[in-house]
């Protein structure tokens, strides 16, 4: 699908809306409307900033394998092998993952408030290792502008994921709840285990376990060829606790942690390769684990106080040997001890952090405000070692501390949203010595919600991103931010009997530009080889749903993207982490609650890498079927039905280094006892 096509569709379908009346409602955090719609997933069509929220029941539907594939529907968000948990990343507007590092720092991952992932491991790490089965919510803020509260140098955007709760099952009453959900993939054998115990002892308190385990063989693309490095071999585990107390319940006290593990034998070093390269193999054994105490107090009748304290820990262990005779450049004199260093070295990093934040509801003359503000200390620290040091993974402690404030202030038909964050960091390493670095950044967003069901939103944004451990081998690095700044305007819709009685549209279309610079991730400034003077993006993306009452709908969702890399003089080419262009369309029909069926169709557009390389689009076609008995001796008993790939279509994204897998069929049962 060419991008004259595409934006030419977007403007008549943006022009068409402009005489049409929406019904919506509001809710709290980023102010604004949400837009019930008859398709997966409801739209946030009056908030300035850019955000899509995939929900449990879009969860289960989509039958993913890895938290990539979760979110692969939102516009602006691009996988990188993501039907693997090995190798598998997430890039959002043109950054976050690659296959040379797996992330580049610039967008964020947060479970239960805990930040995750790896950073830049050469050759392997992913921003996410878990399962999909253990959470309840993904939201997925795009740009800068939605990030001021999670970090600094936030470009592409960040993932938030909430794990299940106990109420999800116990709907809040005293008693037992027992979950048990179990699938089974044709391609590679797949199979996968969720086992949830509720328990809610009263009113005030609820405990949750989860047990996972997910398995698989080397998958197949569509060509029938076996793509290696495809298995899996996971189990995961949640255990979590809330105690609610107080005056009118106004306190409660949540800890939750989870814990994934994949055991891989005799596998590429590159987790980005399918086959063995020159690195060689390793049998290597990953280890993630994520714990968070939440405390919240929310007195009753006082808008001022909505106070949140998280406590968080995140820590991922990678042990990994070389095996002996694997590479062919092993016994090199100087590129053979580089190696070894590489596939032997371990790796071990954590991150404490403490985040207290208040929300604050106040008016001041005819200007109501959601002031929310906050303060953060994180203490980051990575094992250091003779081989990680060898192994370009420098070990080191990095101290940050950061203060920001996010005030949504509306009068009438006016959202205005000012952010600010001030962070500083300290670095020492027993190598490399002591850095300082600090930063301020900041941006406004504005809103303006016409009579008619049109919104109008746009912002500017500035953020500064703090060197992080990776960076002390080179002073350059060391004490420069990077920095990035984006502009965004867009328009929104949503209302009902637009086109017939009875039916239910929705639209939100956004157009972005970013400038970076100072890029210290994908090269050093200064130097001679593969410096880069700034790099800018620019992208619509467009999220769209259109129902009738007697439950047919249709879901639209594209992506088109640009990006340059210049270089000093003037130079430019293809920025190398620009994704195609995508549209996803989904057509379906609900009969009640009892059975939702559903096609997708996934088209991708030729791709051009920086050295004028072109790669081919590919078109992908999914079928899912969800039903639900509703009385009987099966009610609630859910079956769900898919087939990826019907056409068994052989076709590798581009960004990614590896096939995707061929026609795949899918069977999940789950039932609630």
């Amino acid at each position: 699908m060419s991008k004259t096509l595409l934006r030419s569709t977007t403007a008549l379908v943006l022009v068409s809306l402009l005489p049409v009346q929406a019904v919506a409602q509001e809710e709290d955090g980023f102010l604004g409307t949400l837009f019930l719609t008859f398709g997966k997933r409801d739209l946030q069509v009056g908030t300035p900033v850019t955000s899509t929220v995939v929900d449990d029941a879009e969860i289960a539907d989509r039958q993913a394998g890895t938290i990539a594939q979760l979110i692969d529907t939102v516009p602006g968000v691009s996988l990188v092998n993501g039907s693997t948990p090995q190798g598998s990343g997430i890039n959002i507007r043109g950054w976050g993952a690659n296959t040379t590092f797996g992330n580049d720092q610039k967008i964020a991952v947060v479970v239960d408030g805990a930040r995750v992932g790896s950073e830049e491991l050469y050759r392997m790490g992913t921003q996410l290792f878990t399962d999909p089965l253990l959470y309840r919510e993904v939201e997925v803020f795009r740009g800068t502008i939605g990030s001021f509260e999670y970090g600094s140098g936030i470009v592409g955007g960040v993932v938030r994921l909430e794990t299940k709760d106990a109420s999800d099952f116990t709907n809040g009453e005293v008693g037992f709840r027992f979950a048990q959900t179990l699938e089974g993939t044709s391609n590679g054998n797949g199979v996968a285990s969720s086992s949830i115990l509720a328990w809610q002892p009263t009113e005030r308190a609820e405990f949750l376990a989860n047990y996972t385990i997910r398995r698989g063989d080397d998958l197949e693309n569509g060509d029938g060829d076996e793509i290696g490095n495809s298995s899996v071999d996971m189990p995961s585990w949640l255990a979590k606790g809330k105690f609610t107390f107080g005056q009118d319940n106004d306190q409660s006290l949540t800890l939750s942690v989870t814990s994934s593990v994949n055991d891989e034998s005799d596998v590429p070093q590159n987790e980005f390769a399918s086959v063995s390269d020159l690195f060689g193999r390793v049998d290597r054994v990953r280890d993630t684990q994520q714990a968070s105490l939440r405390y919240n107090w929310n007195p009753a009748g006082n808008d001022l106080i909505d106070l949140s304290v998280d406590l968080t820990y995140s820590e991922e262990d990678i042990e990994q040997d070389y095996i002996e005779g694997s590479s062919p450049f092993e016994n090199d004199p100087g590129f053979g001890g580089q190696i070894r260093a590489l596939a032997n070295a371990d790796h071990n990093y954590t991150e404490t952090a403490l985040n207290v934040k208040n929300r604050s509801l106040f008016t001041t003359g005819a200007i109501d405000h959601n002031l929310l503000v906050g303060t953060e200390v994180r203490l980051r620290e990575r094992a250091e070692n003779e081989l990680n040091n060898a192994a370009s993974a420098f070990g080191g402690t990095d101290r940050r501390f950061a203060v920001y404030a996010i005030n949504e202030m509306t009068t009438g038909p006016w959202t205005i949203m000012p952010a600010l964050r001030y962070e500083q960091s300290n670095i020492e390493s027993d190598t490399f010595g002591d850095f300082d670095n600090d930063a301020w950044m900041g941006g406004l967003a504005l809103a303006y919600e016409l009579n008619n069901g049109v919104s109008i939103f746009g912002s500017y944004a500035y953020t500064e991103g703090l060197p992080p451990i990776d960076d002390v081998s080179s002073l350059v690095r060391a004490n420069l931010n990077e920095k990035s700044e984006t502009y965004e305007i867009g328009v929104g819709y949503g209302g009902d009997g637009v086109f017939a009685a009875g039916d239910n549209f929705s639209i939100r279309a956004n157009l972005y530009h970013t400038t970076t610079w100072d890029i210290t991730s994908y090269t050093v400034p200064g130097s001679v080889i593969d410096n880069l003077d700034n790099v800018e993006t620019n992208g619509l993306e467009l999220e769209a749903s259109y129902g009738l009452e007697d439950g047919f709908y249709l879901d639209l969702n594209a992506n088109i993207a640009d990006g340059r890399e210049v270089y000093p003089g003037g130079d430019d080419a293809v920025w190398r982490n620009t994704p195609a262009d995508t549209a996803r369309l989904t057509v379906g029909k609900r009969w009640g609650e009892q059975l939702d069926l559903s096609w997708e169709l996934l088209v991708a557009g030729d791709a051009e890498d920086n050295t004028g390389e072109t790669f081919d689009g590919y078109n992908v076609s999914n079928i899912r079927a969800t039903y639900v008995p509703q009385s009987g001796a099966f009610a609630d008993f859910e079956v769900r039905v898919g087939v990826e790939n019907v056409f068994d279509t052989n076709y590798r994204p581009y960004l990614s280094s590896k096939d995707q897998p061929g026609r795949n069929f899918k069977l999940t049962l789950t039932k609630v006892f």
